[in-house]
């Protein structure tokens, strides 16, 4: 079946009026709502024919939002948002306040990712939102990266699926997802195709940020697992 792509102001306009749409990041293809426009991320699951209940991280426009929708944050958060973000890392914080209920997990966290996808942002600035955003897949089946792959049944659930004018950016694997709450940091999990190591070298990733090092840098000290942000 051949499908053919809405346009941003198709999207936006979808994304608005709470509707669920198909769009392009980083790393594969999404399905999302704009959380000013939908009471809560139930739709995703539906669509997805996935287990209601698990969490949907957020896709931000900025750095900022990280503060804006997170709370207690340890110094670390930031500096390591500033390091990668854009980029293929999902941090999980404590919500702040204004993130309804309806999008937190049982603990009151919420996941936060700035994509480095000018598609996708230039979306979350249409749409004056962050996106919450799962893969655009049915649940159980792969994700992809490029649009002629998407799931027919996953389209015609959506109704509205955007294409990304250059594909061959996506890195085609998901994010590395780090839990900064509890005053530590815990890899969640890591992408097959990490950060890119020449973001973060082995004497940044200890002598400024971590006590610890976790590999993202990509030096021989090795994954920790656990570790705790420097004093």
């Amino acid at each position: 079946m051949t499908v053919v792509p809405d346009t941003l102001e198709d999207a936006a306009l979808a994304l608005a009026d709470g509707r669920p749409c198909i769009f392009p990041t980083d790393t594969v293809y999404g399905v999302g709502v704009a959380v000013c426009a939908a009471s809560g991320p139930d739709i995703l699951f539906d669509v997805k024919q996935r287990d209601a209940g698990k969490p949907i991280a957020w896709l931000v426009g900025s750095i900022d939002d990280l503060q804006r929708y997170g709370k207690n944050l340890p110094s670390g958060v930031c500096q390591l948002a500033h390091r990668f973000w854009p980029g293929a890392l999902t941090v999980i914080v404590e919500a702040s306040d204004i993130v309804p209920a309806s999008y937190r997990s049982e603990s009151g966290t919420i996941g936060l990712r700035m994509p480095a996808n000018e598609t996708t942002l230039a979306l979350i600035r249409r749409v004056g939102s962050p996106l919450a955003t799962t893969s655009a897949n049915i649940s159980g089946r792969p994700s992809v990266s490029r649009f002629e792959l998407l799931d027919t049944e996953l389209l015609a659930r959506v109704g509205c699926a955007l294409r990304d004018s250059v594909e061959s950016l996506h890195s085609g694997v998901a994010s590395t997802v780090i839990d900064c709450t509890g005053g530590g940091v815990r890899m969640v999990a890591k992408a097959e195709s990490p950060l890119k190591t020449s973001q973060l070298n082995h004497k940044d990733c200890v002598g400024n940020v971590l006590s610890k090092c976790d590999n993202m840098c990509g030096c021989t000290i090795g994954f920790a697992g656990i570790y705790q942000w420097k004093a």
